[in-house]
């Protein structure tokens, strides 16, 4: 997590937070500074969920004056499901958007109960993002931050349960900064002039191309596409983007 540098705050409590939706136990951690948080944030991890890298993700926002809830989005599956990326990336089909927006809206709840928070983003890598742009469009979130999130959902992803398209809803999400890499084939040029079109006449979202990057080029620094220089631009955005010191 080197390109997202450490804040000012240096006093954080981290603990885990579970959430409850429709009975349902979510694990989830929650990170936030000493004192009153400046906003709140949802984070929303890629298909390989809740892990040390997004807890340390969490912990890093929260020394900018952020508190943070980040959450397990294949909860609802079974613990074999969660064993392993594979399986997961092959669940992701059973997945069901109604569930996923409940439980980073429970997220949301939880900061603004719990830190007396007016403003909450949603922040989404990936699978993560492309719910990010789901989440964008509810009324529930005054900002979100999308890394490389998909704009349709893959072929091997779609399923019942998978009913909000984010280009078909661009124009209702709150005010949202999207990056995406140019080498990404996840998500192809023609969608992103799509969604630029959507957003035309919309100055409070923003779309950043990142030429020559690859998918997942920003959250895990052990990954070989990982673009350090372009990684910290990016984090300096979406600090700011987020509400943060």
């Amino acid at each position: 997590m080197a390109a997202l540098r450490e804040g000012p705050v240096h006093d954080i409590d981290v603990g885990a937070a579970p959430l409850v939706v429709d009975g349902l136990e979510i694990p989830a951690l929650h990170a936030r500074p000493d004192g009153l948080p400046l906003a709140g944030v949802v984070l929303h991890p890629d298909v390989g969920g809740l892990r040390p890298l997004f807890e340390d993700m969490a912990r890093r926002l929260a020394t900018h004056g952020l508190a943070v809830c980040v959450m397990e989005p294949f909860a609802g599956q079974p613990l074999d499901v969660r064993a392993t990326t594979e399986s997961r990336l092959a669940a992701v089909r059973d997945l069901d958007d109604s569930q996923q927006m409940d439980m980073l809206g429970a997220a949301a709840d939880l900061l603004v109960v719990s830190d007396d928070v007016s403003r909450v983003s949603v922040l989404g890598f990936c699978m993560g993002g492309h719910y990010a742009f789901k989440a964008a469009a509810t009324d529930r979130f005054d900002a979100a931050v999308s890394f490389y999130g998909m704009l349709r959902t893959p072929d091997a992803w779609k399923g019942p349960g998978h009913r909000i398209e984010p280009l078909a809803v661009a124009a209702e999400m709150a005010p949202t900064l999207a990056f995406f890499g140019s080498n990404d084939p996840w998500t192809p040029p023609a969608d992103i002039s799509e969604l630029r079109g959507a957003w035309s006449r919309r100055d409070d979202c923003k779309i950043v191309v990142v030429e020559g990057a690859e998918h997942g080029f920003v959250h895990d620094p052990d990954r070989d596409v990982h673009r350090p220089d372009e990684s910290a631009e990016a984090w300096e955005a979406t600090l700011k983007w987020l509400g943060a010191s």
